[in-house]
This record gives structure tokens, sequence and C-alpha cells, in this order.
């Protein structure tokens, strides 16, 4: 199955939440890249983005689990470059 390169934009509007999102993250470390999380006080939320390194199911799988938990709010973006497009480059 080939694997996609993606961003999953994660916000946090409930500190109660935070514990089952690095929980989930943890479930899926193999196949992150990097995490960034930025807390915005002025607001009460929290921003967390996660680069992947994935297949599309297990993608949608890690974003649909963080979506279902309450106050979490999740969107992913996919990278165009395909394993076989960039082969093709050279």
């Amino acid at each position: 199955m080939d694997s996609r390169i993606a961003l999953v934009g994660i916000i946090v509007e409930d500190p109660k939440s935070v514990d089952r999102i690095n929980e989930t993250l943890h479930e899926y470390r193999n196949y992150i890249i990097g995490r960034m999380g930025i807390p915005y006080r002025k607001r009460s939320i929290a921003v967390i983005s996660i680069v992947m390194d994935a297949p599309n199911p297990v993608i949608s799988a890690l974003s649909g689990k963080l979506g279902m938990l309450p106050n979490v709010s999740t969107k992913t973006i996919y990278s165009k470059i395909t394993p076989s497009s960039k082969d093709n480059e050279h």
C-alpha cells in the first residue's frame, strides 16, 4: 500500500481531552514524522499539527479517532506527491 504525506490539524477546546489525544498519537507513533503544539491562552485552546507518512487508511483512522473526542476538531490535508509520481521525475 502506498504511503502519503499528510498534515493533520487539531484544535483542542478542552484540556481534559489532552490525555486521550496523546494516547492516540502514541498508537500511531511509527507513522508520525513531526508534531508541533501551540497553546493559545487568550482563547483557552491548543492547536496541534501532526505530519505523517502513512497509507491513506492509517491517516484517516487517526484523524477520525481524534475527531470523535469531545471538544476536538481535526482537518487533514494530503500532499499531491505519491511515491510513484516522485520516482517518475528522474
